[in-house]
């Protein structure tokens, strides 16, 4: 550890923040903007929060969106559910886009191509006109994967789950102010003049220039990595220009990363879930009204101020003592907790006692998120950008099973729907149990006694040849930086002499 800090300082000079041998910043400073690492963590949160925004800006207008189109129940179940499932393959893609072209090109590409769907919003006539503008703005939510991917391109593996838990919590922040923005744009257009059906229409332009603002910033202001853009670096040498089938095949063979797939998708995609039925939940069930329901429904999302990105400091302060067993074992008790209290959110009958119980419920489900994201970049380095879409996908797998389980049509009611997603919640964390790294140990064993090391585990994604020809080196670096992961309570494996791995 001593090395890597003397040889964070020899290359720290070009940059504002400390970095290590890989120049990811080793210090996170919230109110710099200095380049490239805290530019990128801005502009990463403030382009995934518009998409959020325009993704869920219909739901808090539904009861006036209803009227207008004549949306029956299922009518607006299916457009909830197309809205998520949308990014589902959106978010796999991303993460072969961003392994590939890099996070800023691939960023900036889907949110300037799904901007349409949201003008397009305006114009919608019927049921399906609606379901497809939510289906196609709902790809926008795959940004997401390329968040967390500049995020750990960015930052070192002691700040990462800080950095990938501000920068989610932020973005997904979207979704609660959405519910706050929409109605009161809509307010003010319905003032000036224009009626309730013409003023929901008029107040989508809202997030729509938004989102193709934040398009235009992350692309010219943005870039891919600390030492420079994707295409910069390829053509000087500087970054081996991967084959996509190998990331793949190293990405869908590694079991930890469908496992985090399977729990994200009960706490990302409950999350998901709630904001598209919450205000509705509210609305119909308390009978208040609908700038009220929308109040109610956005101090949900509006937790992540803090839930997930206190998920993801707790991740990494854990990980300063017990390492990556600590990490595993604080995301298993938050979401499994979350799940107990979504539970019991079903069960309250009150209004006061419904929006307690939401509030803390919010806090436990947006950190169990913050938390995921502090154990995915250890997962692989190669294949880094699949196994984050893996995840992030399954958070929208797992929210359009539990709306088409649960909340489409009228075989449950909405509270009964919340119970049962809170027992899924709980049995969908389960897995976690048997995440088990060789190197560092899992949440009930140490680490492997056959003395295996980060770079035993991180050089078994790359071929004899490959190495021969130094293709190797950004993950020899990155599993030198990674054994802050044995953290300083758990025995784990000993560190080569020479720091060769044991192949």
């Amino acid at each position: 550890m001593e090395n890597m800090d003397l040889e964070s300082k020899s290359v720290n000079k070009n940059f504002a923040l400390p970095v290590d041998s890989e120049h990811k910043a080793t210090e996170f400073r919230i109110y710099s903007v200095s380049s490239p690492h805290m530019r990128s963590f801005h502009l990463s949160w403030i382009s995934f929060f518009s998409c959020f925004v325009s993704t869920f800006a219909a739901p808090p207008l539904l009861p006036i969106i209803r009227d207008n189109l004549d949306l029956t129940s299922t009518d607006i179940g299916n457009a909830g559910i197309a809205a998520v499932s949308g990014a589902v393959f959106a978010r796999i893609a991303m993460g072969t886009a961003c392994d590939l072209f890099g996070p800023r090109l691939a960023s900036s590409a889907l949110i300037l191509i799904t901007a349409p769907a949201v003008f397009l919003t305006s114009i919608t006539n019927s049921a399906l006109s609606f379901l497809l503008v939510r289906f196609f703005m709902g790809f926008s939510l795959a940004t997401f994967v390329s968040t967390q991917f500049w995020m750990s391109s960015m930052f070192s593996a002691n700040v990462v789950g800080t950095a990938n838990g501000i920068a989610g919590g932020w973005g997904n922040l979207g979704g609660g102010a959405t519910q706050l923005i929409m109605p009161l744009v809509f307010s003010l257009i319905h003032k000036i003049g224009a009626n309730q059906f013409t003023a929901w229409r008029i107040a989508f332009f809202i997030p729509a220039l938004f989102q193709a603002l934040t398009a235009y910033a992350v692309f010219f202001l943005g870039q891919d990595m600390p030492d420079g853009d994707y295409a910069k670096l390829h053509k000087s040498g500087e970054k081996h220009k991967d084959n996509v089938l190998d990331v793949l095949y190293h990405a869908v063979t590694n079991y930890r990363g469908w496992i985090l797939a399977l729990t994200y998708g009960y706490c990302f995609g409950v999350e998901l879930t709630v904001d598209n039925i919450i205000a509705q939940y509210f609305f119909d069930r308390f009978n208040v009204n609908l700038h009220t329901a929308g109040m109610i429904a956005a101090s949900f999302g509006l937790a992540n101020l803090f839930s997930r990105p206190g998920g993801g400091m707790l991740s990494d302060v854990v990980a300063k003592r017990f390492g990556m067993r600590g990490r595993l074992w604080v995301l298993w008790i938050v979401q499994t907790l979350g799940g107990l209290l979504c539970v019991l959110l079903g069960k309250v009958e009150s209004l006061s006692g419904s929006i307690a119980v939401m509030l803390v419920f919010s806090v436990f489900c947006q950190a169990a998120c913050g938390l995921t994201f502090g154990v995915v970049p250890f997962v692989s380095r190669r294949s880094l950008g699949i196994i984050s879409g893996m995840t992030g996908g399954g958070g929208n797998v797992g929210a359009v099973l539990t709306q088409v389980i649960f909340f489409r049509g009228s075989k449950y009611s909405t509270e009964t729907g919340i119970t049962y997603m809170g027992i899924m919640i709980i049995c969908c964390t389960i897995p976690i149990l048997f995440i088990y790294f060789p190197q560092w140990g899992g949440m009930f064993y140490g680490p492997s006694s056959k003395g295996l090391t980060e770079e035993d585990y991180y050089m078994k994604e790359w071929n004899l040849k490959e190495k021969e020809n130094g293709f190797h080196q950004a993950s020899m670096k990155f599993a030198g930086n990674s054994r802050s992961e044995r953290g300083k309570k758990v025995e784990s494996a000993p560190t080569p002499v020479d720091g060769t791995p044991n192949i």
